[in-house]
């Protein structure tokens, strides 16, 4: 039988890495319509990844016997005053999910549920490399400052990246 708590807590994760791909595709569209192509396909690989973030949730919660409710995503953010204020945003939630993510490993520890802590572990490493992916792209874009041709060289670098399906979706 599944924890309850933890059944709750997961449930309010798939809220968040919901939210965490509607955030992504909302700066996706930002950066579109500031004509950075490749910082606008980054973000969509990045929505991308948050929705597989939350379908591994909901199959989890599934797959020990719980039940999925799905709750309202909030509307998010739409305008940005630059793509360095973008990444500051996207550094800052990306340590939000962090906080989250080390929330439900306490309390699945707590709880003594190694079922869910096992499967908590593949986010608590995902969350390493989603920071420092966020955390370069920003310290790149604060060594550029304003300059244009800098920031054209970066949206092709950030314009390569394409989604890739994780090797188990459960």
């Amino acid at each position: 039988m599944f924890n309850n708590k933890i059944e709750v807590a997961f449930n309010k994760q798939i809220n968040e890495e919901l939210f965490s791909s509607y955030l992504y595709l909302s700066m996706s569209a930002y950066f579109a319509s500031i004509a950075l192509e490749g910082f606008s396909s980054w973000m969509r690989v990045q929505a991308m990844e948050e929705m597989i973030h939350a379908q591994k949730f909901y199959n989890f919660i599934i797959e020990r016997g719980g039940r999925v409710t799905l709750d309202s995503i909030a509307k998010p953010q739409i305008d940005w005053k630059s793509p360095l204020e973008a990444f500051e945003d996207t550094y800052k939630h990306e340590q939000h999910i962090t906080s989250c993510i080390n929330k439900l490993v306490d309390l699945a520890i707590k709880e003594r549920d190694h079922a869910s802590n096992n499967f908590l572990q593949w986010f608590v490493a995902e969350q390493v490399e989603e920071e420092a992916s966020a955390e370069s792209i920003l310290q790149k874009l604060k060594l550029i400052g304003d300059k244009g041709n800098g920031i054209f060289m970066l949206d092709k670098e950030l314009g390569q990246r394409v989604f890739v399906m994780p090797p188990a979706t459960k």
